[in-house]
């Protein structure tokens, strides 16, 4: 009777070693590949917006790839783990513990401020880099995570130089905002309306909507009353579009101001005719300005069409992170996130470089106007004033 079990526990022993070494065997393939989320809204209004970054991460990794990405002397291979965070902050946190579960090894996004801040801290406490292409809300990279990066302006430059930008060159003394109380639009609203202050201008109206609402009847008649020279909106271009076509509908002929949020194909769409002679502002050089504009918008249009406004920005976050891994000789976050801190990068944005908070050094606006069915250029700002 003792001889069987003494027979069992030999196969039983025999099974666990060569599910080890099958187990180790799949590690070793595991090793190999790196997988990096990407974060963005893929469905709901803003996933124009949400399939742009993506994409835009997903052209550096097929680049990177099929030139042979070797880290640490070891060729691998970078795995791109797409989650929707449908632009709403709880659904942000819900996906960020799930990459953090995948054990991925950086993140590229959130794509809106709003779902990037309360991720952060899921990302920093798990110790993984986040690098968020489009989030420009101060408090994002105001928290102390020395995990949490950007690589676009944030909007104390934004909104200082639209704010001077309404009253020094488009003359309004008279200002009426709109935000849609978003961590962006809020954020970049008070900016604006700080700096409006203090180049002499005044505040006509403050009003607020939300990032899901269709009609602003009720706001835009409280500004109509006030008769301002200018009206400003700080939000994305689901709600900018009929905004300014209920603004003409109800005659108020103000000059309508926004910002990166409206400053995209979609907008032109939504907006018609009624969108001509908006202006709006990008963080960032103008595309055919950017080092490597022309070629990458070549690439990214013949692979997925035309580029709605972040995508350049996805592009080069996903390089920077990529290249802090081989330069660190590892794609262990703790190994890799100082290099991070010190990296400087030649992207198709630009010089990139973080500060000790995780902003890009690099701070330069440009100002644009719809005009005929397309965005045409006016100026570019950088943060001390001065005019491109």
């Amino acid at each position: 009777m003792k001889t069987a079990p003494t027979h069992l526990n030999g196969i039983t022993v025999a099974v666990l070693l060569t599910a080890g070494l099958t187990t180790g065997c799949q590690q070793k393939v595991d090793d190999s590949v790196v997988r990096i989320g990407s974060v963005a809204p893929l469905t709901g209004m803003q996933a124009h917006y949400g399939k742009d970054n993506d994409n835009g991460a997903r052209l550096a990794v097929e680049e990177l790839n099929a030139r042979g990405v070797v880290i640490g002397g070891k060729k691998v291979t970078i795995e791109v783990l797409s989650e929707d965070d449908q632009a709403d902050p709880r659904t942000a946190t819900i996906v960020a513990q799930k990459l953090v579960d995948k054990q991925i090894k950086g993140v590229i996004g959130h794509m809106n401020s709003g779902a990037s801040i309360p991720a952060s801290k899921i990302y920093h406490d798990a110790r993984i880099p986040q690098i968020s292409p489009s989030a420009t809300a101060i408090s994002y990279t105001a928290q102390g995570f020395d995990t949490a990066f950007r690589v676009m302006t944030n909007d104390r430059e934004q909104g200082k130089v639209v704010g001077e930008y309404a009253v020094k060159k488009l003359g309004a003394k008279a200002v009426a905002i709109i935000d849609d109380r978003t961590a962006y639009g809020q954020g970049l609203a008070d900016e604006v309306e700080k700096t409006v202050l203090l180049a002499g201008g005044k505040i006509a109206s403050r009003q607020f909507t939300t990032d899901h609402a269709t009609d602003f009847t009720a706001i835009l008649t409280a500004i109509k009353a006030t008769h301002p020279d200018l009206v400003f909106y700080g939000g994305m271009d689901p709600q900018g579009a009929p905004l300014v076509k209920q603004m003409r509908n109800l005659g108020i002929q103000a000059q309508y101001l926004g910002s990166d949020g409206i400053k995209t194909l979609e907008f032109l769409s939504l907006a018609g005719k009624d969108g001509d002679g908006t202006i709006a502002s990008m963080p960032g050089l103008p595309l055919d300005k950017m080092p490597g504009g022309k070629t990458f918008s070549d690439k990214f249009t013949a692979h997925y069409g035309p580029i709605q406004v972040y995508a350049p920005y996805a592009y080069d976050a996903m390089n920077v992170m990529v290249a802090a891994m081989v330069r660190a000789g590892s794609t262990d976050p703790a190994k890799y996130l100082a290099e991070l801190h010190t990296i400087h990068y030649s992207g198709v944005t630009g010089d990139i470089a973080f500060d000790h908070n995780g902003d890009i050094k690099a701070a330069a606006i440009t100002l644009y106007q719809a005009k005929n069915g397309k965005w045409e250029f006016l100026e570019t700002i950088t943060s001390n004033g001065e005019a491109k």
